[in-house]
């Protein structure tokens, strides 16, 4: 029988801005001190798990996050570039509430499927480009646990397409500071997604070393 592969998803700690701004990809935006707690948290976390490869969006804010499990886990911190937040186009580094009150907001919000930032990256592409990079880390690393440090829309639109969820709905799926998503892959069957959000239980029972 083949052993399934753990697709870990965690989203990156709280920064200063995170809830008020859309950072997108604009460099130089850290972990606030409590984001820096949640990526220790989130590393003390995965204790037990037999982590083959540690994988991050090339943003600060997600390799900070990375740190404590690489250092934990043993295993260098990969830069992936498909693990990238949205890129948010001209939207980047705008108030989220501003935002808001757009009459394209409410096409973010409930049909995203149809939705390209201005100059920027479409919902779809976002997603498509999430998949596939999963497809290849898995494959890269079949039947092991990988632990992958992305941005929250990335994560919700890997997690709607692992569940067959229409990326229409996707925002009805929370995904918070440090949480971790799983989704497991085994050859011939759908994917299976074992925990969604998670941000306080240990993990170490989803895998025997």
């Amino acid at each position: 029988m083949t052993e399934s592969t753990l697709i870990l998803l965690v989203r990156h700690g709280e920064t200063p801005t995170t809830g008020t701004v859309l950072p997108g990809r604009a460099p130089g935006l850290h972990l606030s001190e409590r984001g820096r707690a949640q990526a220790d948290a989130a590393a003390g976390r995965l204790a037990g798990l037999p982590v083959e490869a540690v994988y991050s969006s090339p943003l600060e804010r997600a390799r900070e996050t990375a740190a404590p499990t690489a250092a934990r886990t043993g295993r260098p911190v990969t830069e992936e570039a498909g693990l990238l937040e949205c890129d948010f186009g001209d939207w980047t580094g705008a108030a989220l509430a501003g935002l808001a009150a757009l009459p394209e907001w409410q096409t973010v919000q409930h049909n995203p499927s149809a939705f390209r930032f201005p100059n920027g990256e479409g919902f779809s592409g976002m997603q498509a480009r999430m998949v596939a990079t999963l497809d290849d880390l898995r494959a890269a690393h079949r039947g092991g646990v990988v632990v992958c440090f992305s941005h929250a829309d990335p994560i919700k639109a890997a997690v709607a397409h692992a569940l067959g969820t229409h990326l229409d709905l996707f925002q009805r799926i929370m995904i918070s500071p440090a949480s971790v998503s799983v989704i497991s892959y085994t050859d011939g069957q759908a994917p299976a997604v074992l925990t969604v959000n998670s941000t306080s239980e240990p993990l170490s029972g989803l895998r025997s070393p």
